[in-house]
């Protein structure tokens, strides 16, 4: 799990440029502390990069997918595969608008702090969402209200 400095939208110089390709942050540490920040830093460019080299492979398929179909249900089979695809790559769109939002807060200092209540967030919450703006407690009350609004 090793990143350039040089990928888009990290200028800054990593503060911990040797961190183990084993490391996992732990419950011990200081919250945030330079290895935390960084292996977050780098879960997020990597998730990112997977993300946009999907949107280019489905770009690219695409392009030389355009043919001509005669049978009616073999075309119709193709044409939902497309949009099944397009939805998904839209999601990965605004997934990658959500990775680069993690990223600012790291850069600001306040990436694994929950918005609603300024707490940390779990590193076992981060680690399986890094993009999580709110700690579990939150979302959770944040969905109840949700339901009870969309219920009325």
């Amino acid at each position: 799990m090793t990143l350039s400095k040089t990928v888009k939208g990290t200028d800054k110089v990593n503060q911990q440029n040797n961190l183990p390709d084993d490391y996992r942050p732990a419950e011990d540490e200081p919250f945030m502390n330079d290895r935390q920040v960084e292996y977050f830093r780098r879960k997020l460019l990597d998730w990112k990069t997977e993300l946009l080299a999907g949107s280019r492979d489905t770009i690219e398929t695409m392009k030389d997918g355009t043919r001509n179909i005669p049978d009616v249900n073999d075309r119709a089979s193709e044409e939902t595969d497309r949009a099944l695809e397009l939805r998904t790559r839209d999601r990965a769109r605004k997934l990658v608008g959500k990775i680069d939002a993690a990223l600012r807060r790291i850069d600001e200092g306040e990436f694994g702090y929950c918005s609603v209540t300024g707490e940390p967030i779990s590193l076992k919450r981060l680690d399986a969402r890094p993009i999580a703006t709110m700690s579990l407690e939150a979302q959770e009350r944040h969905e109840r209200r949700e339901k009870v609004h969309r219920d009325e």
